[in-house]
């Protein structure tokens, strides 16, 4: 079932921060909704439901919520579909609100995977959940796909279950589950469900609801691209690939690296085979191949849908859905990501071939948003999983397929990519011409090497950002700046990075403006060694940027960097990685970015000590410590920051930093002002 990514979906997974209104307005009756009670049901004229389904998130009917495209989608199909939000799973009644459905149960754990949502990297339970009303944790259970579904079989023992979502997803087959550090097998066995509909959706839902309507038994569903079914015979599958056994996998990881790899290359609608994979008791799980992609006149029919746009009218004296604000007024522009980062799972998910949806469409929905009572002219966000991806990378995707064997970006473009910004720059210049809009962000990822690949030599895309889409900060994703570790990435080189920033500064300069790039960084990838952390802290250091929040690597099921992590091998090569796996190591690199804080002083000193690095212990500029715990509150060259309320009395660089512009020691040491533009993530002048 459909997921609409967050904007940040380049990275390992992150949630929405917590940011319920304050005064949430009185939302939409109950009835712009589809049911969730069985009296709404009723007020229909509905007796039996076609379809339940059951979420794990909050009921918000709005097109970035996976949940309402799928429910939506069935009902412009003709289908009666009731909503259960947040069930007590321990409570049996909680999922026989609309006693059994004709055709079935959907479940889905949410727009997040449930222990993600639960969890920190450093597996500490969260307090909040930002897709629950008011934004309070503790309304799902951990593994909520598996859960929920139990409860529905224990309940209702024939009735279909279809599993759905992020979670259902990316654990169609065994897969590495961090939390309990072990491998589990699919997520189709454990739940007791009879079929996952895997990827986005809309195809898959459609075909699976028309099938059991016409009278189709639910075992019969076999041939259902973009589903996993299990069987006890393999006679009618045909043309398919033996993945190694779950007994082999998990006995051996190098099988398990070997198994991931055969399944991130089967990831492409076009060129992906049919999978199996052997579990015990005489089982086998198959995998059909994806679904193909929407055209993007199905995309457009599935964004004009009713949607009611915002939170169930329930939730109101709770304050609402948080994780609302951070998407009402924003617009999904594009579906798939060719960037192929090791640590996304959008491969696995959203697949390859990037899908834009027409113009018209945006505008239309951009003209819904401006009559919105609540809109102040600001339209938060124009992009996707990539903002700058507006369709296939090449031009044989669409019939052949995206290649098996190469990244379209990478450490290097394949010259076969077309890197071409006018069909986005396009639209951005349509959409803040439109009466009632003042500003038009874009907020989701960028390439930015991809925009260093446009042979425009006007650098067009890149002006019109500059002067138009951003909000004195550029947030993009290096993510680090060893190029061992980006290439473990699968991201570019440093080089392209800087090469990015130089240009951005340059047109800030020439425009008058005073913007600056700040940089995602990542610390533990697969990869990293102290010395490549070392390396990112030094960078650190010269750009005179103080990181106040630093992601460690999150394993989360299915990405390249997750089999790395379980594995100590790179699945696409079978060559062998180092990987950091201890939370002192973990903790030791992360300190190393944030050396500033003095918090960190002693993980930081062992750090370097450790890697034979005790020439950046000293009172040199270029030192990162002083030989001697600094004061709490001391301010000093390289030292602690600010704790007042100075400028940059959070995030900033400390007063007196040597510029964000990496130069001689000797101009650093000398004092020299820094110029007035920023670069490479150091931020001299707030907003």
């Amino acid at each position: 079932m459909s997921k609409k990514p967050a904007p940040q979906s380049h990275r390992s997974p992150k949630r929405p921060e917590k940011s319920a209104p304050k005064n949430a307005r009185p939302s939409l009756p109950a009835s712009a909704f589809l049911p969730t009670t069985r009296a709404e049901a009723d007020a229909r004229g509905w007796g039996q439901l076609d379809f339940v389904y059951v979420s794990g998130d909050a009921y918000v009917d709005h097109p970035s919520f996976g949940s309402a495209i799928i429910t939506r989608v069935l009902e412009s199909h003709g289908y009666k579909v009731g909503f259960i939000a947040q069930p007590d799973w321990n409570d049996p009644e909680s999922i026989a609100v609309f006693g059994e459905p004709r055709l079935g149960f959907l479940v889905s754990a949410g727009n997040m995977d449930s222990m993600v949502n639960h969890y920190t990297v450093n597996k500490k339970r969260r307090h909040d959940d930002a897709y629950t009303p008011g934004g309070k944790g503790g309304a799902r259970p951990n593994h909520a796909a598996v859960v929920y579904s139990n409860l529905i079989r224990r309940t209702f023992k024939e009735t279909p279950i279809i599993l759905g979502g992020i979670e259902a997803s990316l654990r169609r087959l065994a897969h590495y589950d961090y939390w309990s550090d072990s491998l589990k097998r699919s997520i189709l066995l454990d739940s007791g469900a009879d079929l996952i509909s895997y990827g986005m959706g809309e195809r898959s839902i459609v075909e699976i609801a028309d099938a059991l309507a016409a009278g189709l038994s639910v075992s019969d569903l076999t041939f259902i691209d973009g589903t996993v079914f299990r069987t006890r015979s393999l006679e009618h599958v045909v043309d398919y690939e033996m993945l190694p056994s779950w007994e082999e996998v998990s006995g051996d990881k190098r099988a398990f690296a070997e198994s991931f790899a055969t399944q991130y290359r089967a990831s492409d609608p076009v060129c992906g085979s049919r999978l199996v994979e052997t579990c015990p008791h005489g089982v086998y799980v198959v995998q059909n191949p994806p679904a193909a992609p929407l055209t993007q006149n199905e995309m457009d029919a599935v964004y004009r849908l009713p949607y009611a746009r915002t939170w169930h009218p329930s939730y109101d004296e709770a304050g609402g859905v948080p994780a609302l604000s951070e998407v009402k007024f924003s617009l999904t522009s594009c579906r798939g990501c060719f960037g192929e980062c090791a640590f996304c799972a959008l491969t696995f998910h959203q697949g390859r071939i990037v899908t834009g949806r027409s113009h018209e469409s945006l505008l239309d929905e951009a003209r819904v948003m401006t009559a919105d009572p609540e809109f102040k002219g600001y339209i938060h966000d124009v992009g996707g999983p990539t903002a700058n991806f507006r369709g296939p990378a090449c031009a044989k995707q669409r019939t052949r397929g995206a290649c098996t064997d190469r990244r379209c970006l990478g450490t290097k473009p394949c010259p076969a990519m077309k890197a071409d910004h006018r069909d986005y720059t396009g639209l951005l210049r349509k959409l803040r011409k439109l009466p009632g809009v003042k500003k038009v962000f874009v907020r989701s990822g960028i390439r930015f090497d991809y925009v260093m690949a446009d042979p425009d030599p006007d650098r067009t895309f890149l002006r019109e950002l500059v002067e138009h889409h951003v909000s004195g900060q550029l947030r993009v994703a290096p993510e680090h700046v060893s190029d061992t570790v980006l290439a473990a990435m699968g991201k570019p080189p440093r080089a392209v990075y800087d090469a990015f920033c130089d240009a951005f500064e340059e047109i800030n300069r020439e425009t008058g403006k005073k913007q600056f790039v700040v940089p995602y960084l990542m610390s533990s990838h697969p990869g990293s060694t102290l010395a490549e952390a070392i390396e990112l802290a030094e960078y650190v250091r010269d750009m005179g940027f103080n990181p106040e929040q630093v992601q460690d690597f999150y394993p989360t099921p299915s990405t390249i960097s997750t089999c790395m992590y379980y594995t100590g091998l790179d699945p696409l090569t079978m060559e062998p990685i180092y990987v950091p796996k201890t939370s002192h190591e973990k903790a030791l690199q992360r300190a190393l970015i944030q050396y500033r804080n003095p918090d960190n002083y002693d993980l930081v000193r062992e750090a370097l000590t450790k890697a034979g690095r005790t020439d950046l212990i000293g009172w040199d500029k270029q030192c990162l410590i002083r030989p001697k715990r600094p004061k709490k509150r001391e301010v000093e060259d390289g030292g602690a920051p600010r704790k007042g309320k100075g400028r940059f009395a959070k995030g900033g660089p400390a007063k007196g930093a040597p510029s964000s512009r990496p130069g001689p020691a000797s101009a650093q040491r000398a004092g020299k002002p820094p110029k007035a533009n920023g670069r490479k993530g150091g931020i001299r002048k707030g907003r």
